[in-house]
């Protein structure tokens, strides 16, 4: 398993693929990296050399992409702000529940969680 930036990307699969696996790396952000680096998108992450995984981490740091704990970071204080300045977005957040607009009265499962039985239940 080569390891960049921190992140160990899988061997077996093609480049394009593997890395993806770093927080912050669509196959937009992915494919310009390679494209750029000259790297084919299909060969193996394992046939990578040291030379090849130096080129990727310094066209990452070049294109100045946030990636791994800084995005994490960045994404927690935006909703860290919202949360306290008590906006719309933000207590959506805080209550866990969607927030662009979805609806609730169906169909949100996966921000509202299991669905809870009330006191009677059903008969």
């Amino acid at each position: 398993m080569p390891r960049i930036l921190g992140v160990d990307i899988p061997g077996k699969k093609k480049l394009e693929y593997s890395l993806r696996y770093i927080y912050g790396l669509g196959p937009t952000r992915v494919n310009r990296i390679l494209a750029e680096t000259g790297l084919d998108a299909d060969m193996k992450a394992n046939d990578l050399n040291e030379e090849q995984i130096n080129a990727i981490m310094s066209k990452v740091h070049e294109l100045n992409f946030v990636i791994e704990g800084d995005l994490r970071r960045e994404i927690a204080g935006s909703m860290k702000r919202l949360q306290a300045i008590n906006c719309y977005r933000g207590i959506r957040h805080r209550r866990g529940m969607p927030v662009r607009g979805q609806r609730t009265k169906t169909n949100a499962r996966t921000r509202k969680g299991k669905v809870k039985a009330i006191q009677g239940g059903k008969r």
